[in-house]
């Protein structure tokens, strides 16, 4: 069994920031990308962020210059700086986690964290 543990979600003013954490154990073989997704009520899961095995990150637009994904392959984490907040970035914020396994890959998913941008 594999557990996704996100945290790090709260309320905070634009123009603040926030970290969110997520963590992977049980049985892993390998990690491959790791990245973040967030669903805003009323519209569809988009792509935040993600950074492959080899550290190369991938941002959406909405959020480049003001969004850090980094991870620690160590502690099979993967983290999320924001700054800037906007109230658009007011979401569901959810850790995806690729194994990869002999047998194949396989996408892990986090139960989410609330993340509000409100004054």
């Amino acid at each position: 069994q594999v557990h996704i543990v996100e945290s790090g979600g709260g309320l905070v003013q634009p123009g603040g920031s926030l970290r969110l954490s997520c963590a992977a154990s049980g049985s892993i073989f390998s990690i491959g990308a790791m990245g973040w997704y967030r669903h805003a009520s009323g519209n569809q899961r988009e792509l935040v962020a993600t950074i492959n095995s080899g550290s190369s990150t991938n941002y959406a637009d909405s959020v480049k210059g003001r969004f850090t994904i980094s991870r620690d392959n160590a502690k099979n984490s993967v983290f999320l700086q924001m700054s800037s907040l906007k109230p658009e970035d007011t979401a569901v914020y959810y850790c995806n986690v690729v194994l990869a396994t002999p047998r194949g890959e396989y996408d892990y998913w986090g139960q989410g964290t609330q993340v509000a941008v409100s004054s």
